[in-house]
C-alpha cells in the first residue's frame, strides 16, 4: 500500500468531515460528534501561519490527517504540538506512522523544532505504542483531562526531544 503525504487543501474538507464523523475515531480526540462540512471547510480555509495541516492519501482517497502547530511565544518557538487522525479502516496499516514521520521531518529539518508534544488518552494503547516507537516519552498523566461518553478520562502528556546531530 503506497501512502502519499501532502499538505491539506480546502477540497479535502468533505473527506476529513467523513473521517471525523466516525465514533471510533472522534472518541479518541477532542472532536465532538456530528462534525459539519462547514466546520471543516472553515478549518481548511483559515489555517494559521504557525499551523501545518497534512493529509495521507491511499489510491487517491484521504485516509488520515495531522495538524502540527508551532508555538508563537518567543520562549517556546522551539516547540510544536500535533494531533493525528486515521480513518478506522486504515488504522494499523502505517498511515499514522507516515503522517507523524512527515511531521517530524518537517519539524526537525525545516522548522528547527526541538520538542514535539502530543496529548493522548491513557486508554489509547495503539497510539501510545506508535508514539513510543517514534521516540516519544510519557512525561506525565493528567487526571480528568476531558469529558468523553459521559465520564471524565485521563490523558498522558508525551513529547519527543530532538537530539543534536553531532552529539
Amino acid at each position: 500500500m503506497k501512502i502519499e503525504i501532502r499538505h491539506a487543501e480546502p477540497e479535502d474538507a468533505e473527506a476529513l468531515q467523513a473521517i471525523h464523523a466516525d465514533e471510533a475515531l472522534y472518541a479518541n480526540t477532542l472532536q465532538l460528534p456530528m462534525p459539519s462540512k462547514t466546520l471543516w471547510r472553515k478549518r481548511l480555509a483559515d489555517i494559521s501561519e504557525n499551523t501545518y495541516f497534512l493529509v495521507a492519501e491511499v489510491e487517491g482517497e484521504v485516509v488520515g490527517c495531522l495538524g502540527l502547530e508551532t508555538m508563537i511565544s518567543k520562549r517556546r518557538r522551539h516547540v510544536a504540538s500535533f494531533g493525528v487522525s486515521v480513518k478506522s479502516a486504515s488504522q494499523g496499516k502505517g498511515v499514522g506512522r507516515a503522517l507523524i514521520t512527515a511531521a517530524l521531518d518537517l519539524g526537525d529539518n525545516w522548522l528547527d523544532i526541538k520538542r514535539i508534544e502530543i496529548t493522548t488518552y491513557t486508554d489509547n494503547t495503539g497510539g501510545i505504542g506508535l508514539y513510543k516507537s517514534l521516540g516519544f516519552m510519557i512525561e506525565g498523566e493528567m487526571v480528568d483531562y476531558a469529558y468523553r461518553n459521559g465520564e471524565y478520562v485521563n490523558a498522558y502528556q508525551m513529547a519527543r526531544i530532538r537530539k543534536a546531530k553531532n552529539g
